[in-house]
């Protein structure tokens, strides 16, 4: 793998990984960037088709759903169809392998994976994984928060991506994706999970992130003040100063690359 990149990025990543592998705890923030490999458009991609004439930024609030809620809804179940058959790539493989490692090889490494993702993709590749942002898989009460399973449609289990409105079978309100809209605040475990992550951790990952999108993007900075080693790989750099090592190529590159570097020399084991 390190044999088919340039010479300078080979010795980043290999600089990464000699200090990742001594690392005790290590957080991981995932981007669209990451879904975006696997053919997911990033949200903040200019609409398409019928939706070209929309922001998404009014579609993903709980004003626009109050609005029309109608046209929302359709727009979710838009993205579903969009995402339904998409994959994972082997930044997601490379991700689920390192915990799969440091479970198999008894490793007294802590990695703690955080995704500001709404797809399942870390899953579907194996990974342990919080989520800042919601799912877009599942959906719950607009109003009194209750899950909502929608039934299966057919024999051959096909997801429903019907536009119609769905029912709350507790309260009658209307059904929405389980998604953090704008305006509204982070699940509460999911980001103390991410917040004492990011304050403990020797070294913190952003992996194909904007850093724009707070308070997610505070991470790093919380990593930081505590002396962790901030690591960046994204093929478009931002322009966070904080950034210690940044690894500038794609992530399906960069990790299956960087896990094979961590690999090679284990952390100590627990006792």
């Amino acid at each position: 793998m390190l044999a088919e990149l340039s010479a300078k990025l080979c010795a980043q990543i290999q600089g990464a990984a000699t200090i990742l592998r001594t690392a005790q705890r290590v957080c991981i923030l995932t981007g669209a960037g990451v879904s975006a490999e696997s053919g997911i458009p990033t949200f903040r991609d200019k609409q398409t088709g019928l939706w070209a004439h929309y922001n998404a930024e009014d579609l993903a609030s709980i004003d626009g759903f109050a609005r029309e809620p109608e046209l929302v809804w359709a727009w979710y179940q838009w993205r579903r169809e969009l995402v339904h058959d998409k994959t994972p790539n082997p930044a997601h493989y490379a991700l689920a392998r390192w915990q799969e490692h440091i479970t198999l090889s008894h490793s007294a490494q802590q990695l703690t994976l955080i995704t500001q993702n709404v797809d399942d993709l870390h899953e579907q590749a194996g990974s342990t994984v919080t989520h800042l942002h919601g799912h877009l898989n599942r959906n719950r009460c607009s109003q009194c928060d209750t899950p909502y399973n929608a039934p299966i449609v057919s024999t051959a289990h096909q997801v429903d991506f019907g536009v119609a409105l769905l029912n709350c079978d507790h309260c009658g309100s209307y059904i929405r994706p389980d998604i953090v809209w704008f305006g509204e605040a982070l699940p509460v475990d999911a980001w103390q999970t991410a917040e004492d992550a990011a304050a403990n951790c020797d070294v913190f990952i952003s992996i194909g992130t904007s850093s724009m999108v707070y308070p997610a993007a505070g991470l790093a900075h919380l990593a930081q003040q505590n002396g962790a080693t901030l690591i960046e790989i994204n093929p478009n750099p931002t322009s966070n100063t904080v950034v210690d090592i940044t690894l500038a190529a794609a992530a399906g590159v960069v990790m299956p690359a960087l896990l094979q570097g961590i690999i090679t020399s284990s952390p100590p084991s627990k006792d």
